[in-house]
């Protein structure tokens, strides 16, 4: 388990899939600014996980990462992947702090 998982499985809940992903990477001056991107309130309904880290890549790999993501999930946004693909939100926040270390 990554430790962008372990943030995000805490109880009592401290970290929304944005800040988790955040934290777990190391960059916690992005914790305010992520406060309100969990469940589907990211821009554009995007995934707050893969918000966090398209945030946190340079513009020339945000592309490559999101086209990354959407193939090992099956979509870029919260809603989709919570209705269709079934894919928990622990899984987006490991494959999101994965791809943001790239």
């Amino acid at each position: 388990m990554s430790i962008a998982e372990e943030i995000f499985a805490r109880v009592p809940k401290t970290h929304n899939c944005a800040q988790s992903v955040a934290a777990g990477c190391g960059h916690d001056e992005l914790l305010e600014e992520l406060k309100n991107c969990g469940g589907g309130r990211a821009p554009g309904g995007l995934c707050g996980a893969l918000h966090a880290a398209l945030r946190m890549l340079p513009e020339e790999k945000r592309a490559e990462a999101k086209a990354e993501f959407i193939r090992l999930i099956g979509a870029p946004d919260c809603r989709t992947i919570k209705t269709q693909c079934g894919t928990p939100c622990s899984r987006c926040v490991a494959v999101a702090a994965e791809l943001a270390k790239n």
